[in-house]
């Protein structure tokens, strides 16, 4: 997986999947950089919050289980291991289940995963080892996804399955069924899906419709402006929300 977001920070990182190598950018919102709010008590998002490079949820194609279009994105990935990542770490995981979330009616997926790396990776390989070691993490995860937006003035989130986690089993299918998807996406397969406004550009990946050399890349990222430091964000960032508690 490549880490768009650690753990416990707020802004709302996610790669550019429109801009030539799919930087990871925040996201704005007429104009302003967008932070996930805090509910209470969490505070930012609770695992280190990425995606899996190569997969494509098709908004062209109605998810057979959860009768859903896909979201238009890679999938997403929720690693809980111990450590706190860094912003575009890519990271070898183990999948260990799966949330069907239903996100303004489209299917969008978040695998469960830890580092295999992790010092509790060994012990992890179903949900039911989860739940075992790291109780109530797997319902805390849903209570998360289901609230997070609610702050900002949205209803909570719907799932699939009545909310119930799928296991590795499931995930995996859906994981390289996306995976097919992308191949369709960026030309690897006789079937072809419309790019609409992706950038499909691969760098060294034999076959693509479009590719990019070495050479490329590295003169996108040298005509990129220099990193900055910029302003801190305002305090109210750091604000505990409590609408969701409210009967």
């Amino acid at each position: 997986m490549v880490v768009e977001v650690p753990r416990w920070t707020n802004a709302k990182m996610e790669l550019d999947t429109t801009s030539p190598l799919n930087p990871i950018v925040q996201d704005q919102k007429k104009g302003k950089l967008r932070f996930v709010a805090n509910s209470f008590p969490h505070h930012g998002y609770i695992w280190n919050y990425g995606a899996f490079p190569q997969t494509w949820e098709n908004p062209n194609h109605k998810d057979e289980s959860t009768q859903c279009m896909g979201d238009n994105d890679p999938v997403d990935c929720c690693e809980i291991g111990h450590r706190v990542a860094k912003r575009g770490d890519v990271l070898a995981v183990k999948c260990l289940g799966t949330l069907a979330m239903i996100d303004d009616g489209e299917a969008d997926w978040k695998m469960i995963v830890i580092d295999v790396n992790d010092p509790l990776a060994a012990e992890l390989n179903n949900l039911e080892d989860v739940e075992r070691v790291m109780p109530g993490f797997l319902d805390t995860t849903r209570e998360w996804f289901r609230i997070y937006k609610i702050p900002d003035g949205k209803p909570e989130n719907k799932f699939a399955f009545d909310g119930e986690f799928q296991d590795a089993e499931f995930a995996n299918k859906i994981i390289s069924e996306t995976h097919e998807y992308w191949k369709q996406l960026v030309g690897l397969s006789d079937e072809k899906e419309d790019k609409g406004k992706l950038d499909i550009s691969c760098v060294k990946v034999e076959g693509a419709s479009t590719c990019l050399s070495r050479d490329d890349a590295a003169g996108i990222l040298a005509a990129t402006g220099e990193y900055i430091v910029g302003v801190e964000p305002a305090t109210s960032v750091d604000t505990w929300h409590y609408a969701h508690l409210k009967k």
